[in-house]
């Protein structure tokens, strides 16, 4: 959210509310905010209680597919891995085999 979003949701905000309650509604939500974060890190701690030490260290972003996507195909995000460059197989020509890999 940007400058012009926040504005213009302050002037919604004194058009519906006025600028005598306009204050107070803020306060209140700055409040719910506050609320719903410190819920949040309760259940996030009370989930790492419940799981033990082996998933101590994780991370919920970790789980997020995008995540996971960009973490494994993207060196950074918005930027793909260069392709590997290797010569191309001749008519015929068998492909290298790792007898290691299997």
């Amino acid at each position: 959210m940007g400058w012009p979003e926040i504005a213009l949701i302050a002037v919604v905000g004194l058009l519906v509310f006025g600028p005598e309650k306009l204050p107070g509604m803020a306060k209140q939500a700055a409040q719910m905010v506050r609320t719903v974060r410190q819920m949040a890190d309760n259940a996030k701690n009370d989930l790492g209680r419940e799981i033990g030490q082996d998933f101590s260290e994780l991370d919920l972003r970790d789980l997020d597919p995008r995540e996971v996507v960009r973490r494994n195909l993207l060196d950074s995000p918005g930027q793909a891995r260069a392709p590997r460059t290797g010569r191309i197989l001749r008519p015929g020509e068998r492909p290298p085999f790792d007898t290691e890999a299997t």
